[in-house]
């Protein structure tokens, strides 16, 4: 059974979940992965969502605000043994209630060219690819997607 659980950033199940995300980009990103790693601290997030799985922690991410009417989604992780089920779908569109409830208007991101799933994820759940925004302009690695919401 699924279940999802709005909490904070120093849930015990999101840390080990973005732990395991963390050594996943290491992996990915190679030489760039320290570029990355400063704009991904967890310890700032307020608003982080965890799915479980028969009460074991499966995905997670986050959403933190980027400007007045848009909120940034971080963190996203789905643990390799529950992919392919709908989780990611499922945490994204929690985290993009949440900003609808908090007033918001869009969601923005950024994800790796490394990372062919996300990128298809996103897609798939109607983000639209944009111009690499703040941090991540001019960065050939980075791809950068926002839905209005």
């Amino acid at each position: 059974m699924l279940t999802i659980t709005r909490t904070q950033a120093t849930n015990p199940d999101f840390l080990r979940l973005v732990s395991a995300l963390n050594a996943d980009l290491a992996q990915r990103d190679g030489a760039d992965h320290a570029f990355y790693a400063q704009f991904n601290s967890s310890a700032s997030l307020t608003q982080v969502v965890v799915a479980y799985i028969d009460g074991q922690a499966a995905a997670c991410g986050a959403i933190k605000p980027l400007s007045t009417d848009c909120m940034e989604v971080k963190r996203m992780y789905t643990a390799p043994e529950h992919r392919s089920k709908g989780l990611a779908s499922a945490v994204l569109t929690e985290l993009e209630q949440w900003a609808r409830e908090l007033s918001y208007a869009s969601c923005r991101l950024e994800t790796g060219k490394r990372q062919p799933e996300a990128i298809q994820l996103y897609q798939k759940n109607g983000y639209r690819q944009i111009p690499n925004y703040g941090q991540y302009a001019g960065v050939e690695n980075s791809v950068c997607f926002e839905k209005e919401l």
